[in-house]
């Protein structure tokens, strides 16, 4: 019985990239299928409502828009999705809080045949992921983030408001949240240390990182120790104690 391959749409408005990219699909990923390419935000838009492809890469700025216009004007999205982009700060960032994958151009083999693996694990997952970046990119306020943690059992879309600290354990993190059981997830404490300090979290210890609201007090015993909304504590490095002080007398 032939293995069905994974219908593939390409939306990319410059020629020598989606000749690249569909180069790279057919020497790197076989059980992809490019079922049709695109040059714009409308002709992307087309072509997915006609070919109801099961993944798409898609391009983020184009000539008549943006990736996020395409999606935002999409009302099923029953895709997987991979962004292709240029470095962008803030849409990385958001990537990263929605757990949808991206590909920096030129496109690297590993990290193309690692982001397809991802991306067609599960339609649905990838679904809530993808409405989740679009409401993060249409969020006025930073504190109306939301952030997708995958485990093993479940996806959790968690507000960023309801998380009191992540605690460092080997490759893993773990999620103190408000009202909830933690959640462990399979990222380093500095994946999150990265896209959480400027939503006003503070990496107070190699082994703890703090919001910055769900803080009581600093107690001075023991070298310095944090006390947390949920009553738990958190110690803090000697070496991080000054710079802590100090945001906590700007907040």
């Amino acid at each position: 019985m032939t293995e069905q391959k994974i219908k593939t749409v390409i939306v990319d408005d410059e020629k020598r990239a989606r000749e690249s990219i569909a180069d790279m699909i057919a020497l790197y990923c076989p059980k992809l299928n490019i079922a049709g390419v695109a040059d714009s935000v409308l002709s992307g838009l087309e072509m997915i409502k006609t070919e109801n492809p099961d993944l798409v890469f898609l391009d983020i700025k184009m000539q008549d828009g943006t990736g996020f216009d395409l999606l935002n004007r999409i009302e099923n999205k029953n895709f997987a999705l991979i962004f292709l982009t240029a470095y962008d700060e803030y849409a990385i960032k958001a990537f990263k809080f929605s757990a949808v994958d991206y590909l920096l151009k030129p496109l690297d083999p590993d990290e193309l045949i690692s982001a397809v693996n991802k991306a067609v694990e599960d339609i649905e997952n990838n679904k809530m992921n993808i409405s989740t970046l679009i409401e993060n990119l249409n969020s006025i306020k930073k504190d109306n983030k939301k952030i997708v943690l995958k485990t093993t059992d479940s996806i959790h879309l968690i507000s960023i408001n309801d998380i009191i600290r992540l605690e460092s354990t080997g490759n893993y993190t773990k999620f103190y949240l408000v009202n909830q059981k933690p959640i462990m997830v399979s990222h380093t404490l500095k994946d999150y240390d990265d896209i959480l300090t400027e939503y006003g979290f503070f990496r107070v210890h190699q082994s703890h990182l703090v919001n910055l609201q769900h803080i009581i007090r600093l107690d001075k015993a023991d070298g310095g120790v944090i006390v947390l909304t949920n009553n738990e504590q958190a110690p803090i490095s000697i070496r991080k104690k000054e710079a802590f002080l100090k945001v906590l007398s700007e907040i």
